[in-house]
C-alpha cells in the first residue's frame, strides 16, 4: 500500500516538473524569437508591420533594410517612406559623417550600403538636437525672426578741417620787373576775386609798347603796315602782356608800363613770398592763393566698414564751431594706406563751405549716407555664433528641435548682421541661450559635421584629439598602405560586424610579416571623408578570434 502511494506521488511530482519546464522552455523560445527579429523593423502589408518607433533608434543593420527597400521601391531624398510615413532627408555612411547622399546605394567610401536619414522623428536628423519645453525655459532659449530689409548701415567717423589742395593758385611774374605796391600786406588775409594784390612797373614793355603805338598810327594812314602792326602787338605777347592789357594799350594810346596783379579767385593769402620795392624775373612766385568755398575733411575709417564706401558718396557734417549748421559734401577718395595701428583707412571728404566758417584744423563729426538701397536678410548680431572657422546660428524647426546652419555673413551695422547665404526670411533662429545649447546638447559634435572635408595638400587647423577605438581583427587582404580586416560588431560605433579597408601606419608601427590570415588588435580613429586611420596595429593574443 505504501509502495503504491509512494509511485503515485513520485508520478504525480514528475508530470508538474515536465509541464513546468514545458512552460519554461516556450516562454524562453517566445523571448528568443522576439530578440531574434529587429527591434522596431519596418515592414508592410506583405505580412509585415510597420514600425512604430523613430527610425532614429535602429541599428545600423536595419538601416541597411531601408536602403535595399528603398531602392526596391524606387525611393530617394525627399520622397515619403510609406513604411514610417516620414519623409527621406538624405542618404549617409555612419562611418563617414558629413557626406550626404540624395539616392540610396553603396557607400563610395565603405564596402557597405547608406542608411537612411528621415524628418520629423526624434533623433532621426543628426544635425538637429531635441530641447524640452522645460528645458528651453530653464535655459531662458528667445527666438528670432529672419526679417528682410535695409540695413543701416550709416557710417559715423570725426575728421579734421584741411584745406583744398586743388583750390590753390600760384600767382607768380610773368616778365623782368619791379614790385611797386603791395596791395596784401600779411599771410591769412582774405581777398575777394579781382582783387588788387600788386603794382608792377615792367621797364622792357616800354620799348614794345612804343613800337606798337607808332606803327599803329601809320597804319592808319597806310593799309600796307597793318601786318607790321600785327607784329608789333605779337611782340607785346611774347613780353608777356595779357590780352586785356594789349586791349588797354589799344583803347588808351599810351603808354602801360606798369600793371596791376588782380585775384584769379576768392580766398585767403597762405603764402607772401615778395615785399614792395622787390625784383622779380619771369615765373618767380609772388605768393599763394587759397580758396574757400570748399574744404577737404579727412577721417579715419574702419577698415571693415571702408568696403561699404565709394567715391561720390554723399556725407553729411557738423561742428562745435558752427552750432546748428550741417555742412554737405561728398567723399573724394579713399587714400592707398592703412593705419597698422588702428587698422584704419584715411578718407578725404570734400565739404561745401560757401561762408568760410570752416577753416584748417576744426574738428567735425562727419556721417556717410547709406550707399545701399536695396533690401537684404536681417539677423541680430547677438544671434551668430563665430567659432573663428565659420558663423553658424541655432535654427529653430519646430516642436523643441533645433539644428546648426552654418551661414555666410555679409555688413554689421548696429546690432544688425546683413545674411548672405544659408537662411530664409520667415524662418526662426535662437537668440538667447544658443550656447548653452551648446553645452547641453554637445553642439560640437554637430557643428564639426557642417565643416567640409579638406582638400588635399591642405593644411588641416588645429582640432582636438580624436577619439580612438580598439577591435580584435582578421586581414583578408593588404594592399600598400591599406589593409581590408574582418572585425566583429563595435557598439560604441554601431558597426556590425564585417569586412572593410582600414589605412596602415608608417611601415615602422606594422608588424612583420603582415598578410592574409593575420590575427591582429587594432586601434583606429575614424575620419570625416576617407576610410579609418590605423595608430596602432600588434598581433593578436592567443586565443584571439580568427
Amino acid at each position: 500500500m505504501k509502495t503504491s502511494n509512494w509511485i503515485g506521488l513520485t508520478a504525480v511530482a514528475l508530470a508538474t516538473l515536465s509541464a513546468v519546464g514545458y512552460g519554461a522552455w516556450t516562454v524562453g523560445m517566445n523571448a528568443g524569437m522576439s530578440m531574434a527579429m529587429p527591434q522596431g523593423a519596418p515592414t508592410s502589408a506583405d505580412g509585415t508591420t510597420p514600425s512604430t518607433q523613430d527610425p532614429g533608434a535602429w541599428t545600423i543593420t536595419q538601416g541597411f533594410e531601408a536602403t535595399e527597400r528603398h531602392m526596391r521601391d524606387g525611393l530617394k531624398a525627399g520622397d515619403v517612406d510609406p513604411v514610417t510615413g516620414l519623409r527621406i532627408l538624405n542618404y549617409h555612411d555612419p562611418m563617414v559623417p558629413g557626406k550626404n547622399f540624395d539616392a540610396p546605394g553603396k557607400s563610395p567610401f565603405m564596402d557597405m550600403l547608406l542608411v537612411p536619414r528621415y524628418a520629423g522623428g526624434q533623433a532621426a536628423d543628426a544635425s538637429g538636437v531635441t530641447v524640452s519645453a522645460r528645458t528651453q525655459q530653464n535655459l531662458g532659449l528667445r527666438t528670432v525672426e529672419v526679417t528682410e530689409g535695409r540695413l543701416d548701415s550709416s557710417v559715423s567717423v570725426a575728421g579734421n578741417v584741411a584745406w583744398n589742395e586743388r583750390d590753390q593758385v600760384l600767382v607768380s611774374a610773368r616778365s623782368l620787373g619791379f614790385v611797386e605796391r603791395l596791395h596784401v600786406r600779411a599771410t591769412q588775409d582774405r581777398v575777394a576775386q579781382g582783387a588788387p594784390l600788386a603794382d608792377i612797373y615792367v621797364p622792357s614793355w616800354v620799348a614794345a609798347q612804343e613800337e606798337y603805338l607808332a606803327v599803329a598810327r601809320m597804319a592808319e594812314q597806310d593799309p600796307q603796315l597793318v601786318p607790321l602792326r600785327d607784329a608789333a602787338a605779337q611782340r607785346m605777347r611774347q613780353a608777356g602782356m595779357s590780352p586785356a592789357q594789349i586791349q588797354r594799350v589799344l583803347r588808351s594810346g599810351s603808354l602801360q608800363p606798369r600793371f596791376t596783379l588782380t585775384a584769379p579767385l576768392a580766398g585767403v593769402v597762405t603764402e607772401l613770398m615778395v615785399s614792395e620795392g622787390a625784383t622779380v624775373m619771369p615765373g618767380m612766385a609772388l605768393l599763394r592763393l587759397q580758396g574757400t568755398n570748399a574744404v577737404w575733411a579727412e577721417g579715419q575709417v574702419p577698415e571693415s566698414q571702408a568696403a561699404q564706401l565709394q567715391p561720390g558718396t554723399q556725407v553729411s557734417a557738423t561742428s562745435t564751431a558752427a552750432p546748428g549748421q550741417t555742412f554737405t559734401g561728398r567723399l573724394q577718395a579713399l587714400l592707398p594706406s592703412v593705419d597698422p595701428a588702428t587698422r584704419t583707412i584715411k578718407a578725404r571728404l570734400e565739404l561745401a563751405n560757401p561762408q568760410g566758417r570752416l577753416v584748417p584744423g576744426m574738428f567735425v563729426q562727419m556721417r556717410f549716407a547709406n550707399p545701399s538701397a536695396r533690401n537684404v536678410l536681417l539677423l541680430p548680431s547677438d544671434a551668430v555664433i563665430h567659432t573663428g572657422q565659420r558663423s553658424v546660428v541655432m535654427l529653430a524647426e519646430g516642436e523643441g528641435r533645433f539644428s546648426p546652419v552654418e551661414v555666410r555673413t555679409g555688413r554689421e551695422a548696429g546690432d544688425q548682421t546683413e545674411i548672405l547665404q544659408g537662411l530664409q526670411a520667415g524662418q526662426k533662429v535662437v537668440r538667447s541661450g544658443q550656447f548653452l545649447i551648446d553645452s547641453e546638447a554637445s553642439l560640437n559634435g554637430l557643428l564639426a559635421r557642417l565643416s567640409p572635408a579638406p582638400e588635399a595638400g591642405s593644411e588641416k587647423p588645429a582640432a582636438s584629439l580624436p577619439t580612438t577605438h580598439q577591435t580584435d581583427a582578421l586581414v583578408e587582404a593588404v594592399d600598400g598602405n591599406t589593409v581590408t580586416l574582418q572585425h566583429p560588431a563595435i557598439p560604441a560605433l554601431k558597426w556590425p560586424a564585417m569586412s572593410m579597408d582600414f589605412q596602415l601606419p608608417p611601415a615602422d608601427q606594422r608588424p612583420k610579416n603582415l598578410s592574409a590570415g593575420s590575427a591582429v588588435r587594432i586601434e583606429f580613429e575614424t575620419r570625416d571623408g576617407d576610410v579609418p586611420q590605423i595608430t596602432r596595429i600588434e598581433p593578436a593574443a592567443t586565443g584571439a578570434q580568427r
